[in-house]
């Protein structure tokens, strides 16, 4: 009985530290600048800090859902970071050198994409 016991305090113990930690994720949506599927792996790969738990990046509408910690980490460090890569934001833009070693392809300020 005591085992039980035990159990069911450990397992309401776990459930409500599950819950607590899903309230601290935020899902968040960002308009960043690349052309293609290449763009997109540089991107997301970049989005990848630490406290970051998804990143996906669509070509067509530029759009980045990001979803991440904030109690880890922020929008503007992430958004920081890919623009290292080379690719900007509204509110960061592009390290210069960077942005020049992208390959053609993904010259986005040149074709006025995103």
């Amino acid at each position: 009985m005591k085992r039980f016991v035990v159990f069911f305090l450990l397992v309401i113990f776990s459930s409500s530290l599950a819950f607590a930690q899903a309230k601290d994720i935020v899902t968040e949506h960002y308009k960043v600048s690349g052309n293609c599927d290449k763009c997109k792996k540089r991107i997301e790969n970049a989005a990848y800090i630490k406290g970051v738990k998804r990143a996906d990046w669509d070509k067509n509408t530029g759009d980045l859902a990001l979803t991440y910690r904030p109690s880890q980490t922020s929008a503007q460090a992430v958004l920081q970071h890919i623009a290292k890569a080379g690719h900007e934001s509204a509110t960061v833009k592009a390290d210069e050198m960077a942005y020049k070693n992208l390959p053609h392809c993904c010259a986005y300020k040149q074709t006025g994409k995103h």
